[in-house]
């Protein structure tokens, strides 16, 4: 119960601070897109400054969530912070939720419970060699530099997108390279952990992807860009944890069935909420 509660407590506070965040970032000067002076920039608003708080609380909510459970587990949970978005975007503008809203909390709310169901999650599985570990980093990490070498050459609103994807597929890899750190620390100490690489991997990948979201939600309204953020991450993050962390899920026919329309549940809850009008969608 106790992962449960971290993990939405997490969702919440990302949701929150990704508005106050994109609120912020849209003011900032189109110059600055992918500049490390875009984040020197957004340190001079109250509200950026706001919304990072709330971020920094829900990573430490998310870190002491997978300091207790699966990434398997963690990460489905965390996708519901699109939810809590809605509501404070909601506040904002002044829009009812509406059927399509409420169609969109149930599609991720259903979607989490059939994938945990279903998956049943649990850790503990057999180490892997480094090579494995590593094809898998470079992977997600490829695709994310791939995604951003084809974004400088799009328009702003698909380039949202595309940085909003290479930044949560960075911080899936983040929540199982988090994870690892923990496992470390259980295993050899904090010292040891401390002395490795993970650590010190997981505060550069959280520079790197806060640079690629706050771009992302200075081109593009937030419904370009958290959607594409929200899907990615925890798709990401079950496959780094099943690729190198040992995570396991039932892998029975019908079991892979329901965690497959789980995710796609999600995903599409996702979308539906991304288009919503209580996001906000002019500059």
């Amino acid at each position: 119960m106790a992962v449960f509660l971290l993990a939405l407590g997490a969702a919440c506070c990302l949701g929150l601070g990704f508005v106050l965040q994109q609120h912020a970032a849209q003011r900032a000067p189109k110059g600055d897109l992918l500049r490390w002076r875009l984040l020197l920039d957004l340190m001079r608003m109250p509200d950026w400054l706001l919304g990072i708080a709330f971020m920094i609380a829900g990573q430490v909510l998310s870190a002491l969530a997978l300091s207790q459970g699966e990434v398997t587990l963690v990460e489905p949970l965390l996708a519901t912070n699109l939810v809590w978005a809605m509501l404070l975007a909601r506040r904002i503008t002044g829009t009812r939720l509406g059927r399509s809203g409420w169609i969109g909390v149930a599609m991720i709310a259903l979607g989490v419970t059939a994938f945990i169901a279903a998956g049943q999650p649990q850790g503990g599985g057999p180490g892997v060699g480094p090579l494995r570990q590593w094809l898998v980093i470079g992977t997600v990490a490829g695709l994310a530099l791939a995604l951003v070498s084809v974004a400088r050459r799009l328009p702003l609103f698909e380039e949202a997108t595309l940085l909003a994807l290479a930044a949560g597929l960075l911080y899936g890899l983040q929540d199982a390279l988090t994870r690892a750190t923990f496992d470390l620390i259980d295993q050899h100490g904090a010292t040891a952990a401390f002395a490795s690489w993970q650590p010190y991997t997981v505060i550069g990948i959280g520079v790197v992807g806060l640079l690629l979201v706050q771009s992302a939600f200075e081109a593009a309204p937030l419904r370009m860009s958290l959607p594409a953020l929200t899907a990615a991450q925890p798709l990401a993050g079950i496959a780094c944890a099943v690729g190198f962390l040992g995570d396991r899920v039932r892998i029975t026919p019908a079991a892979l069935a329901w965690q497959s329309a789980g995710m796609a549940a999600i995903v599409v809850g996702v979308v539906v909420l991304g288009r919503h009008p209580a996001l906000p969608g002019t500059k």
